[in-house]
C-alpha cells in the first residue's frame, strides 16, 4: 500500500493484498489493485473477498481521516457488498469511496469499484463506529 502524507498508518493485510492507495481525504479515498493469481477463484476471476476487503480498507481509511480529533479511531460494524460484475485475472480495477454520511459516532461509506474499462463490479456500502 503506498504510504500517503495523511495517512499516518499502514494496514499489512491490505498490503499483502497489494491495494495502491492513489488519494486519500475526509471526502474521497481512491485505489487501485492488480487482480493477480492469488486473489483469483478457480474461474480466474477476483474473489469477492478480496472486492470487500479492498473497500473495508478503503472506508476505513476515510472514516478515520474524517472521524472527530479527541477520537482513538475507527471500527466497521456493518457491510453490504453488491456485486455487479466479475473482475478477471491480470486486469488493474479501481476504487473510489465517498462518505454518505460524517458524524460524531458513526460514519457510513460507499465503495465503487470497476474494471479497467469502465465496467461496474462492485457497491459497497459500510458503517464505521468512532471509537
Amino acid at each position: 500500500m503506498t504510504k500517503l502524507d495523511n495517512v499516518p498508518f499502514t494496514m499489512p493485510f491490505t498490503e499483502e493484498l497489494g491495494v495502491e492507495i492513489t488519494h486519500a481525504s475526509a471526502e474521497r479515498v481512491t485505489a487501485t489493485l492488480h487482480v493477480r493469481a492469488a486473489l483469483c477463484t478457480t474461474g480466474r476471476r477476483l474473489h469477492g473477498g478480496a472486492i470487500m476487503a479492498l473497500a473495508d480498507s478503503l472506508g476505513a481509511i476515510g472514516a478515520y481521516l474524517s472521524r472527530p480529533e479527541d477520537s482513538h479511531g475507527t471500527t466497521t460494524i456493518e457491510s453490504k457488498s453488491n456485486f455487479l460484475g466479475a473482475a478477471k485475472r491480470d486486469t488493474i480495477i479501481s476504487a473510489e469511496s465517498t462518505p454518505l454520511h460524517v458524524g460524531r459516532r458513526t460514519s457510513v461509506w460507499q465503495t465503487r469499484i470497476h474494471d479497467d474499462a469502465g465496467k461496474p463490479i462492485a457497491i459497497v456500502t459500510q458503517t464505521q463506529m468512532v471509537l
